[in-house]
């Protein structure tokens, strides 16, 4: 049970859970008011380790600004909240609006297929590396993408793939290792701070 997860892990321990199926590809985000009420209810005993929440709609979900109002209005600000949408239709600026609103990160996920793109929308960032064979040189350089955003992010939510070979784990030890290695670039924040007074 959810409780019995909060009991077994320590203090300090977050947990970043994914919407259940039932509210995102059966009901497509529409008639949502009870399970995502149920759903809030259950996640909620997880306390202070509780996270992020990510929204992941299906492929053939294109855009419906409507739905995803009423999905984020009824999220409760206290709870962090990411989407990751895989139609195309979605990535557009006033989908953005509409999560730096309500302070949902865009979920960045880099596939096969593509990238998500590269917008900041909340005060947190989310990314799901789903490459199998990051380099060296990949990982630095979505290393220095997350630390661009140092800025307009506290903290960020990095997962990599879980597949047969296992790479995952140690494609975020590595990426840590890069955390702590890698200079920060400067920002235009940043620059302004530093820069001569007048």
């Amino acid at each position: 049970t959810v409780a019995g997860w909060n009991a077994a892990t320590p203090e300090g321990f977050t947990f970043v859970l994914k919407a259940p199926q039932r509210i995102t590809h059966f009901a497509r985000l529409q008639n949502i008011d009870d399970p995502l009420r149920f759903f809030l209810e259950t996640i909620r005993k997880l306390n202070a380790k509780l996270g992020a929440v990510l929204f992941q709609l299906p492929p053939n979900f294109k855009k419906d600004i409507a739905r995803l109002s009423d999905l984020l209005t009824q999220f409760p600000s206290d709870v962090r909240a990411a989407c990751e949408f895989r139609h195309a239709s979605w990535w557009s600026d006033d989908v953005y609006e509409l999560l730096r609103s309500t302070n949902t990160a865009l979920c960045i996920a880099d596939t096969e297929e593509g990238t998500t793109p590269l917008v900041a929308t909340a005060d947190f960032g989310y990314l799901r590396l789903r490459d199998e064979g990051y380099a060296e040189d990949s990982l630095r350089d979505w290393m220095q993408k997350v630390q661009a955003w140092g800025d307009a992010w506290t903290d960020a939510y990095i997962f990599f793939k879980h597949e047969e070979k296992g790479m995952g784990p140690k494609l975020a030890r590595q990426f840590l290792t890069l955390a702590v290695d890698t200079p920060r670039p400067p920002t235009p924040e940043s620059d302004k701070r530093s820069g001569p007074e007048k």
